[in-house]
């Protein structure tokens, strides 16, 4: 059922009318996810996501909101480049699903998810592995772990998938402290991800020396011009990366990566594979490792497919404008 409220604009309790509400299945689980929900809202300056995964509350969601009327109401910094590097993302599948995934893409970066629920370490090595030889010697490979580990666990794990040449380890336990005992005991960069998601965390892991590398998702942050500000504050090299968005939601972090004044890593937003359909017709995807920076249209045709009726995704949105 297609969802319409009355017309586009802002109300006096900051949410946003003209929301058209999708549901996307993922392709392959992900993140305890099987689909992707949220909300686009459309302004004079496009169209923007609202896409917060279902644990986050009220508070963390405003940022999310921030983003969406940051990309619909005010537009994004004029870009440095014209393209950005990704990396492919392969879920925690099998070692054989994962050399074709990686074939597939055409990156010559790929990020491994590990520490899945379920799992054993020998799944992991076995999937690494796959990947580092979908990749090549001169392929670059890093694993991310979600915070899934404790300190023993993340040294014993690393050092044995060290072997593969990893470029780093993501957020391979959750606590800073955690990380930085991490990062003393192994010779791998340490990403930090979780971490990074308050606008007043980036001073802490500095001051901490927990990560080499900071990796900034633009939706929990607040937006592009939140985001610039975190990397600043922060002081790591930045690595872009998306919340599984769709092609809207990917826009703004192409934004923000093209905004940033370096950019030594390849991001993580070629993650348009993890989903089953778009909202756009022209879906931005990587070509030869590359997305070109470009904001593509709603398509209504494409939007049809996946646009559901949800009251409470309306009401949710209400909530984080409060």
């Amino acid at each position: 059922m297609l969802v319409r409220l009355v017309a586009t604009g802002r109300t006096t309790g900051g949410a946003v009318s003209g929301s058209r509400i999708f549901r996307i299945p993922m392709r392959t689980r992900f993140r305890g996810q099987t689909a992707r929900e949220g909300v686009l809202i459309h302004g004079p300056a496009g169209w923007g996501e609202f896409s917060p995964f279902p644990e986050y509350g009220p508070r963390e969601c405003a940022r999310w909101l921030a983003c969406a009327r940051e990309a619909a109401f005010d537009g994004w910094p004029a870009p440095l480049r014209g393209a950005v590097p990704v990396n492919t993302t392969v879920p925690a599948v099998s070692a054989e699903r994962a050399f074709e995934l990686v074939r597939q893409a055409a990156c010559g970066t790929a990020k491994v998810k590990v520490a899945e629920h379920g799992q054993t370490l020998a799944d992991d090595l076995a999937r690494v592995e796959a990947v580092r030889d979908a990749l090549g010697p001169a392929g670059r490979l890093r694993v991310d772990a979600n915070g899934a580990w404790d300190v023993p666990t993340a040294v014993r794990t690393l050092r044995q998938l060290g072997r593969f040449d990893l470029e780093y380890a993501e957020q391979p336990c959750a606590t800073l402290d955690e990380l930085a005992q991490v990062r003393r005991q192994v010779t791998m960069p340490i990403a930090a991800d979780e971490s990074i998601r308050r606008a007043e965390d980036p001073l802490k892991v500095r001051a901490a020396e927990a990560a080499d590398i900071a990796v900034i998702k633009v939706q929990p942050l607040g937006g592009v011009r939140a985001a610039l500000r975190v990397v600043e504050a922060c002081g790591l090299p930045a690595v872009v990366s998306s919340a599984v968005e769709t092609s809207v939601g990917l826009a703004a972090g192409l934004a923000l990566a093209a905004a940033l004044p370096e950019l030594p890593y390849a991001c993580g937003l070629g993650t348009m594979s993890l989903l089953s359909g778009d909202v756009v017709a022209d879906p931005l995807v990587p070509v030869d490792g590359m997305i070109a920076v470009r904001r593509p249209p709603v398509d209504e045709q494409a939007l049809a497919l996946v646009e559901i009726d949800s009251p409470a995704w309306l009401s949710r949105m209400q909530e984080a404008a409060l």
